[in-house]
C-alpha cells in the first residue's frame, strides 16, 4: 500500500481527499501547515507528497526547495487555478507534476499512479520488462537496471519525471520526438494544450546536464514538433 502525504491548509478538503485516496488504497497522512509537512517528509517514509502552494508557516515552494536538498521524493503541486506562474515556479524547483485547484479527486488519483508508476520504473510506453540496460552517448550513461545517470563520471540526482522524460529521447537519441509522444510515454497522460510540463522538466535536464563537450545542445528543441537527444 502506497503511503501519501496530504500538505494542505484547508483542513474540510483534506478530509475529503483523504477519504478518497483511502478508498483507492493508498495510506494517508496529514499536514495543515509547510513546517509540519517538511518534518513529516523528512523523518517519516512516504512515496509521494500532495503538497498545496499556499499554506500557513511555511508556504509549499519553500516546502518543496527545503526537501530537494536532500530527497528526490516525488511530488505533486496544487497550484490556484489559472496561475501558470505557480505551476512554472513548482516544476522549476523540482515538482514532478501538478494540478490546478479545484481539483476532481478522479484526476488526482490518476496523476499520482502515473507518477508512482514512473518512479517504480513502469511508466506508460516504458521497456521495464526488458533485461537493465546500459544507454550511453557521449559523456552521458544511463543505467536502467538502477534507474541511475552519470554525466562526466558525477552522478545526476534526478526526480522520477526527468528520469523518464530523459529516458525516452536516450532511447530515441538523434530522433525527434514529438511532444504528444513524450508525454504520453513519459508522464502516461495525453498532452493537453496550454501544459507546460514536458517543456519545464527539459529545461530542468538542460541545467544538470548541461551542454556537450563542444558546445552543442544536449537537448535540441525543434520547435512546433518536439525534442531531440543529440546523438554525435
Amino acid at each position: 500500500m502506497n503511503r501519501i502525504l496530504l500538505a494542505d491548509d484547508d483542513v474540510e478538503l483534506t478530509e475529503m481527499l483523504s477519504q478518497y485516496l483511502a478508498a483507492e488504497g493508498f495510506s494517508v497522512d496529514a499536514a495543515h501547515d509547510g513546517e509540519t509537512a517538511l518534518a513529516k517528509a523528512r523523518h517519516d517514509v512516504f512515496d509521494l507528497v500532495v503538497l498545496d502552494v499556499m499554506m500557513p508557516r511555511m508556504n509549499g515552494f519553500d516546502v518543496l526547495r527545503e526537501l530537494r536538498t536532500h530527497s528526490l521524493l516525488p511530488v505533486l503541486m496544487l497550484t490556484a487555478r489559472d496561475e501558470d506562474v505557480d505551476s512554472i515556479v513548482g516544476l522549476e524547483l523540482g515538482a514532478d507534476d501538478y494540478l490546478p485547484k479545484p481539483c476532481n479527486p478522479r484526476v488526482l488519483v490518476a496523476r499520482i499512479r502515473a507518477i508512482l508508476r514512473r518512479a517504480a520504473g513502469s511508466h506508460a510506453g516504458d521497456t521495464s520488462s526488458d533485461p537493465p540496460q546500459t544507454l550511453a552517448f557521449d559523456d552521458l550513461e544511463m543505467q536502467t537496471g538502477t534507474r541511475s545517470v552519470s554525466c562526466g563520471g558525477q552522478p545526476v540526482a534526478l526526480t522520477s519525471t526527468e528520469y523518464a522524460v530523459l529516458e525516452v529521447l536516450l532511447r530515441e537519441a538523434g530522433h525527434v520526438v514529438s511532444k504528444a509522444d513524450l508525454s504520453e510515454r513519459a508522464l502516461g497522460r495525453k498532452l493537453t494544450r496550454y501544459d507546460r510540463s514536458l517543456d519545464m522538466h527539459v529545461s530542468s535536464l538542460r541545467k544538470k546536464l548541461g551542454s556537450l563537450a563542444g558546445g552543442e545542445e544536449r537537448i535540441k528543441t525543434v520547435r512546433g514538433v518536439g525534442y531531440q537527444y543529440t546523438r554525435a
